[in-house]
């Protein structure tokens, strides 16, 4: 009687680390399959059917080899084993997962839901109407192809150079380019690859959103020490350069202090309220221009102190700002 509510528990973990040795392994075979999971031949071959049935895996007998493998070598098993807590933990995240609408992840997290509502027992009902009192604000997000979207985590897992078309922020016109890729972020909704540029002969970072016409050609090797030639900040930019970090103080009128006091702006910062009410922040970063963006949103609230180039480059902004609008007037 115990042996159902057992094999519901273990299948799943099995059936995962069936897919890992297929994956990871070189041609694992029943007899292997079996040593390592301590189960019968006939359960292999029933959990490698349920993969390519119920899963879509595409597994293949090589009979050289003798040994299974992957005739998609980008596939890996998409399921989640969660507890029925966590599961209600996840559907209050979801709805933040909004934000990536404008990418093929949308379609993704609509399966989710369902997925999830399947892996709950008969007797459990999900009551999720208090999310209809929640409403969920993005910022804006550029619209990313899904062929896009698709190719460059393909280029990045299988280490492929990557050839696209590319429209930088002050561009009219798409220029070819060429990259090595080996990471992707994702910053505040906005999707970017880092990678190796011959063209700059160094490590970029490039929007998805702005590219198109991604072709794959070679593979090559990673660069195993490629973390220590790139220079970015994620708390406030991933544009990689070689300029050093340098502290960046500011000074917040007291009108926001609470605004600037209950968030966490930078991972390394100092924040405080002064004795007057102002509130002192800094934080050591390279990425000057991203950091100059964003304080001007803060307009007359916000003074610099350092450093002097971040309050020039600022100065020089402000001037610009200002003779626009003199002309406008005009």
């Amino acid at each position: 009687m115990n042996k159902k509510p057992r094999e519901n528990h273990t299948k799943p973990l099995r059936l995962l680390k069936i897919e890992q040795a297929i994956q990871n392994l070189n041609y694992p075979n029943v007899k292997r399959l079996q040593t390592e999971l301590e189960v019968s031949r006939r359960t292999i071959l029933r959990d490698i059917e349920e993969l390519k049935i119920y899963y879509n895996a595409p597994i293949e007998y090589d009979r050289i080899r003798k040994g299974y493998y992957y005739s998609d070598n980008t596939y890996f098993l998409k399921n989640m084993m969660l507890s029925e807590s966590e599961v209600f933990a996840v559907t209050g995240i979801l709805p933040l997962m909004e934000r990536y609408n404008n990418t093929p992840l949308q379609k993704t997290i609509e399966k989710v839901y369902d997925t999830l509502s399947q892996m709950l027992p008969n007797q459990v009902e999900v009551q999720s109407s208090f999310m209809n009192d929640v409403e969920f604000i993005a910022d804006p997000i550029p619209v990313i192809e899904e062929q896009v979207f698709n190719i460059v985590f393909k280029a990045t897992k299988l280490h492929k150079k990557m050839n696209f078309d590319y429209r930088s922020i002050k561009s009219t016109d798409y220029k070819p380019h060429e990259l090595y890729p080996y990471k992707i972020y994702n910053q505040k909704g906005d999707w970017y690859i880092l990678g190796f540029s011959p063209k700059h002969n160094d490590f970029s970072t490039f929007t998805l959103a702005r590219m198109k016409n991604i072709t794959l050609s070679e593979t090559f090797t990673p660069d195993p020490d490629y973390r220590q030639k790139i220079h970015i900040d994620p708390n406030f930019g991933i544009w990689n350069n070689n300029s050093k970090p340098q502290k960046i103080e500011l000074l917040f009128d007291k009108s926001i202090n609470t605004y600037i006091l209950e968030r966490l702006w930078h991972k390394n910062q100092e924040c405080h309220q002064n004795k007057d009410g102002t509130v002192y922040l800094s934080f050591e970063s390279n990425q000057m221009q991203e950091t100059l963006y964003w304080v001007l949103r803060f307009g007359s609230a916000v003074q610099i102190l350092n450093p002097p180039e971040l309050k020039e480059n600022y100065r020089q902004e402000i001037l610009k700002m200002a003779e626009r609008l003199n002309n406008a007037a005009d």
